[in-house]
């Protein structure tokens, strides 16, 4: 099965789509009473982390929880703080829980977190809770969807997609007619088979609702076997990939959005292609 290499400038990309936007959001009114200087959130201010939408969560998705009082500090892991080759559950004294179970971590600070939904959570609802430090926030209820599917976006509104070559596609260096490209997605749920949860994947692992996945261009479904491979991308922990080949000719600058079942990732989302 060919696999494009995921590149550096690609992850960084990622990361900042994951984002790094403490002032764009803040939470609203706590649910629940709490000290003042506890974490602050609403459910409303927890997004998927490649949406910033405030819609249902699936397995395995890089969420991101806007407030404040959420951290001291600011601090993105680094190798160091991985245990056992997992993401650290704990952060300068801060962890979340997704109905009890204590989430891997990417970033912490005041105003932000990024954090990965538990694989194993599969109920329909889930309660969300912030400890710092012992300090409780709220706890809050989001929904929850096998998929939530979603392209990583960066440059506005451009799919973030790579060459077979590893190189990044963009205005400059365009996808061509009947080329084999990697888009980097989030929330395409459960794989077969099943990752460890919380651990960067080691290997490939196709979706479990392969079956059932879709790319569009422009609103015209493409071809079946176009998709040459859906599925969690080795190394990186909530990340996936769909490996795909371009029909040709290809539109120019298409707007592609991915299906699952009835889920579709949202629209507007376009892929530099001439």
């Amino acid at each position: 099965m060919w696999r494009a290499p995921i590149i550096r400038c690609v992850w960084f990309a990622f990361l900042l789509a994951a984002g790094a936007r403490q002032s764009a959001r803040a939470a609203g009114p706590a649910d629940l009473t709490v000290p003042s200087t506890a974490p602050s959130y609403t459910a409303a201010s927890i997004v998927q982390a490649a949406t910033q939408q405030a819609a249902a969560l699936a397995p395995n998705t890089i969420a991101t929880i806007y407030g404040s009082n959420l951290a001291y500090d600011t601090r993105a892991i680094t190798s160091a703080d991985l245990t056992g080759g997992a993401l650290p559950t704990s952060l300068d004294g801060v962890t979340v829980t997704v109905n009890g179970i204590l989430c891997g971590l990417f970033y912490v600070s005041p105003g932000q977190i990024n954090y990965l939904v538990p694989y194993q959570v599969t109920a329909a609802s889930a309660a969300v809770q912030v400890v710092r430090q012992g300090v409780r926030g709220p706890v809050v209820t989001i929904a929850l969807a096998p998929t939530s599917p979603a392209f990583f976006e960066w440059n506005g509104n451009q799919a973030i997609a790579v060459h077979a070559d590893g190189t990044l596609i963009s205005t400059a260096a365009p996808a061509a007619s009947g080329e084999a490209i990697v888009l980097f997605a989030a929330g395409l749920g459960r794989t077969s088979p099943d990752v460890t949860p919380n651990a960067p994947p080691a290997a490939a692992a196709s979706l479990l609702y392969a079956p059932q996945l879709q790319v569009w261009l422009n609103g015209v479904a493409m071809a079946a076997g176009s998709v040459l491979y859906a599925g969690v991308t080795p190394g990186f922990a909530g990340l996936y990939q769909i490996n795909l080949r371009l029909p040709a000719p290809v539109p120019s600058n298409p707007a592609i959005q991915v299906t699952i079942g009835s889920q579709s990732s949202p629209p507007a989302v376009v892929l530099p292609a001439q």
